[in-house]
């Protein structure tokens, strides 16, 4: 008898669930510290005014801004001869910013990160891992409601 192939089932077992696609973030609870991370580029002038109101939004869901950090891309001039070149796909930041916000979570004892730049499932998943605390997208957080 003809089997049916290993990619087929592998694929099934790899695709999300409606349940698991559906589901949104919620902060733990009212009042709950966040560390806000922005990642932009150095062609994106306005990046004060975006964390400035991602702040307010978090702020409206009852949430505290305890830090704030930004990763700029393409602002020395050796960035702006890597801007073509992709970014971290696994964190979406630098290795080293990302234990600059570990250290800031530790520091102000945060109950989440939250980034302005929207995050795959793997990006929070492994961001989540690395930070020791949940890492989710502020629009994960607006889509709650």
């Amino acid at each position: 008898m003809h089997q049916p192939r290993r990619r087929d089932r592998r694929l099934a077992r790899r695709l999300p669930s409606e349940s698991a696609q559906r589901r949104a973030f919620r902060l733990p609870a009212e009042g709950a510290d966040v560390v806000l991370v922005g990642y932009f580029s150095a062609k994106q002038k306005d990046f004060e005014t975006l964390m400035a109101s991602a702040t307010t939004e978090l702020a409206a869901h009852g949430a505290r801004v305890v830090a704030q950090i930004v990763q700029r891309r393409g602002v020395s001039d050796g960035g702006v001869q890597k801007m073509g070149l992709p970014y971290s796909s696994r964190t979406l930041l630098t290795y080293g910013k990302v234990r600059e916000v570990a250290q800031a979570c530790d520091q102000a004892n945060a109950d989440a990160v939250i980034f302005v730049a929207s995050l795959t499932e793997r990006q929070q998943r492994t961001l989540t891992g690395m930070l020791g605390r949940p890492a989710v997208s502020l629009s994960d957080i607006l889509a709650a409601d």
